[in-house]
């Protein structure tokens, strides 16, 4: 593995509570770089509870300020702090990649998409904040206002550092709520940079507070009584507890959670051109997105020429250090992750009908000691846990289907339903697997992982819950109507 250069010192996290930065009285907190885990990226202490209620309390201190911003104020320091991401993209790339594992392309690309995310947001205030309909009644306009919600408690996970939280908090603040966040511990200096350029853009005391901070008081940021909506990304068990403890509450809550994505290679596919989407969306960011592709179905009248060339083309895949410009794809997050998803692997090899056909070991070189998994591609005569459950690493379950229709009926053969992708040049074929899957993302020709900033994302089954993230689909969570009927005194008598 490629030696690379790093900072001399571990950069110190601190939390953002109201209009200050804190350094935490809690647990240590230790950002470790999952390529070579004895090297600290960043390092701090954990916030507790106390933390959490004067970040509350600071939200509701700042919220009628900033909902009495004019929305163009608004649109304009999210613009401002688009052009500090822009600006620091290529060093925040390269600490994403230190302290996550994507490589560094792929890490100056989030923090570019996270600046995009922000930019579209900003744009809100050109469009339109409202509509007036028109009424059955002589002299009167029916008008629909979009007002802010109150407080807003923004819950991420580690895959996506920068780009998730920017598309939750951007929205909210753009709709006029201040937001406490609570990010994945295991980038937490990312959040972190999120934090700076917001602030640094000119954003208002109490609008923005980050929590570093455990699991217990998460649940307790969910709970508490000051917050009055809850988006979360995460692990589809967690999210279910988040949903059933804001249901209590009778609290608005979004949740975007797992996935178990499948792309459908039917017999008209080009071949080539299929190999390269499968092995983008399985092993890119080294399969931890939520839209990974983690199964193929296969029409057996191609599938053998397919999945040699998958095969073929998964054992060259260059693994190492993420900041190598050699390397396609980087380590897992963590030696635990690594462990998890080993064992899952060998766990499915003990099953009849299962049988691996390139990586599943870990590596017996220096990356042995990092958090680094082959990409691995298993192919399944039946049914088998490792077609239903979410490994989220970089492992792929191919099966054969007989005919096309067939394999379009294993693609949708999931409890979860968020993305999809089928491989084909037929119109009927795309028209079937629109009617057919239920999943929130459908690409025909292209990988499953992908989505764009100003449509919305989000899935179905036990993939997701409540609106729809991203584009104008956000309005509906961050905002509440209120339908005025407006008629003047005159056109009353």
């Amino acid at each position: 593995m490629t030696s690379s250069p790093t900072s001399a010192e571990p950069v110190p996290l601190r939390s953002r509570i109201g209009g200050a930065w804190v350094d935490g009285d809690g647990a240590d907190l230790v950002d470790r770089n999952p390529a070579r885990p004895d090297e600290v990226v960043a390092h701090g202490r954990l916030v507790g509870r106390a933390a959490l209620d004067d970040a509350v309390a600071a939200a509701a201190a700042a919220a009628p300020g900033w909902a009495a911003t004019p929305f163009p104020a608004r649109g304009a320091i999210l613009a401002r702090a688009a052009a500090i991401v822009d600006e620091h993209a290529e060093a925040w790339g390269a600490e994403l990649a230190r302290e996550e594992g994507k490589t560094r392309a792929e890490g100056v690309g989030e923090v570019r998409r996270a600046a995009d995310v922000l930019r579209f947001y900003a744009a809100e205030a050109q469009r339109p904040v409202g509509e007036v309909y028109a009424s059955p009644r002589p002299g009167e306009q029916i008008h629909v206002l979009h007002k802010p919600v109150g407080t807003i408690g923004v819950i991420t996970p580690f895959n996506f550092p920068i780009a998730i939280p920017a598309w939750k908090i951007a929205p909210a603040l753009a709709y006029g709520n201040p937001v406490v966040w609570k990010p994945s511990l295991d980038v937490p200096l990312l959040a972190m940079r999120l934090t700076e350029a917001l602030v640094g853009a000119g954003l208002p005391e109490g609008v923005l507070s980050l929590l570093l901070t455990d699991d217990g008081t998460a649940g307790a940021l969910v709970e508490h009584p000051g917050i009055a909506r809850v988006t979360f990304t995460g692990s589809t068990a967690v999210g279910r507890r988040v949903i059933a403890a804001c249901g209590a509450l009778a609290r608005p809550v979004q949740a975007e959670m797992g996935g178990k994505n499948a792309a459908a290679v039917l017999a008209d596919a080009e071949l080539g051109l299929a190999v390269g989407e499968v092995l983008a969306g399985a092993f890119r960011s080294t399969g931890q997105k939520c839209t990974a592709t983690s199964r193929v179905a296969v029409t057996e009248a191609v599938a053998d020429a397919f999945v040699a060339e998958l095969v073929r083309r998964a054992d060259a895949i260059t693994v190492g250090d993420p900041l190598d410009d050699a390397t396609w794809m980087g380590p897992l997050v963590s030696v635990a992750a690594r462990d998890r998803v080993l064992a899952s692997v060998a766990e499915a090899l003990k099953r009849p009908g299962v049988r691996l056909l390139c990586g599943g070991h870990p590596f017996e070189d220096d990356r042995g000691k990092g958090a680094f998994v082959p990409p691995t591609v298993l192919e399944l005569d039946g049914d088998d846990e490792l077609w239903r459950s979410e490994v989220f690493g970089p492992v792929l379950a191919v099966r054969r289907a007989p005919t096309d229709r067939a394999a379009l009926d294993l693609v949708d053969d999931s409890a979860y339903g968020l993305s999809a992708a089928v491989f084909t040049n037929r119109l009927d074929a795309v028209e079937e697997a629109a009617q057919l899957i239920d999943v929130g993302v459908l690409h025909v020709n292209s990988e499953t992982a992908g989505a764009d900033p100003h449509v919305p994302f989000g899935g179905g089954k036990a993939s997701g819950f409540g609106p729809k993230e991203q584009g104008r689909a956000a309005r509906e969570f961050f905002t509440a109507t209120t339908t005025v009927y407006l008629r003047s005194a005159v056109a009353a008598r």
